[in-house]
């Protein structure tokens, strides 16, 4: 068991949100569902926390109510080896959410994503200062990100 790992505050919908992110990610796994008891009246016998896995990384799912929400201030970064990875992982999590700018999106129970190919790093790191900028610019103008777009800048 990790020593630190995410905890995501939903409404009520942190087991829907965990089936929804085993089912798009490989190597994922659901857990440990525990459920509110007595203690709680109004919520006894509902879905209190889910545990989960996505590619070794275990976060926990809790149903807590409407008094918080998530922002963009914290996101969810996937380093993507391929077009085809950004493709399928930008369709799947934009799904009845939100698309932003650079790779960014908000998947429909609010939570952040930045869905980045590797290699935009290598490009924004090349030696030749005018290519860095073109790049740059190019990022700026994208909402999913186009690999072949920014490799011809």
């Amino acid at each position: 068991m990790q020593k630190i790992s995410p905890f995501l505050w939903f409404d009520r919908q942190a087991e829907e949100a965990v089936d929804f992110y085993t089912s798009i990610f490989q190597s994922s796994k659901k857990g440990r569902v525990t459920r509110y008891g007595d203690a709680f009246p109004d919520r006894s016998g509902e879905v209190m926390t889910v545990g989960f896995e996505l590619f070794g990384q275990e976060f926990t799912a809790l149903n807590g109510g409407p008094h918080f929400t998530f922002t963009p201030a914290v996101s969810f970064f996937i380093r993507c080896d391929s077009q085809d990875e950004v493709d399928f992982l930008w369709e799947k999590l934009s799904e009845g959410g939100r698309p932003g700018q650079c790779g960014w999106l908000t998947d429909k129970f609010g939570v952040s994503w930045q869905v980045v190919p590797v290699e935009l790093f290598d490009l924004l790191a090349d030696k030749d200062s005018q290519r860095t900028l073109r790049v740059t610019q190019a990022m700026l103008a994208m909402k999913k990100f186009d690999i072949n777009a920014l490799r011809q800048a």
